[in-house]
């Protein structure tokens, strides 16, 4: 693959290249967590939540897209392998006892505020150390995403 000579250094595209391939394992293994709950949810709110289920799920599938596609424009190949995003991520993948709303809405909030740290933390970094201002753009774009997100899944919660 040709060089991507974009004015950041190598060395800094390999640092944003690792962050966002992590930021990556987050986004897909919430991906397949939120449509889990949207396959299995139970309960007397079954429909309004299988249908909210699947605007999340639709959400992150293109979150997860458009990441791998900030890391091809770093001019890296995508960790596209489900063992890689088990080593990659900051979350867990834990078995629930039910699978009504409460529940499974109280483990994706877990899993969406874990994101928002994690993203919070990267934002400075990427504009001022790594002289990747898009990518910080793009960074704090997608910690609005789940802030929001987490607001109206907080929201649903007892």
């Amino acid at each position: 693959m040709k060089n991507a000579n974009i004015g950041i250094s190598e060395e800094n595209k390999q640092i944003i290249t690792d962050q966002l391939s992590k930021i990556l394992a987050d986004e897909f293994l919430l991906y397949s967590k939120t449509l889990n709950a949207h396959w299995n949810i139970e309960g007397p709110d079954f429909h309004t939540v299988h249908v909210y289920l699947e605007k999340l799920y639709n959400d992150q599938q293109g979150i997860v897209d458009t990441v791998a596609e900030k890391i091809r424009g770093m001019g890296h190949y995508v960790p596209a392998q489900l063992h890689k995003y088990l080593q990659l991520t900051h979350l867990s993948e834990q078995p629930l006892d039910q699978n009504d709303s409460q529940s499974l809405f109280a483990e994706l909030l877990r899993d969406h505020e874990s994101i928002i740290i994690f993203l919070r933390e990267n934002i400075k970094p990427m504009a001022d150390k790594l002289k990747a201002e898009g990518i910080s753009d793009y960074v704090t774009g997608l910690m609005e995403y789940h802030e929001k997100t987490a607001w109206m899944l907080r929201a649903h919660l007892n």
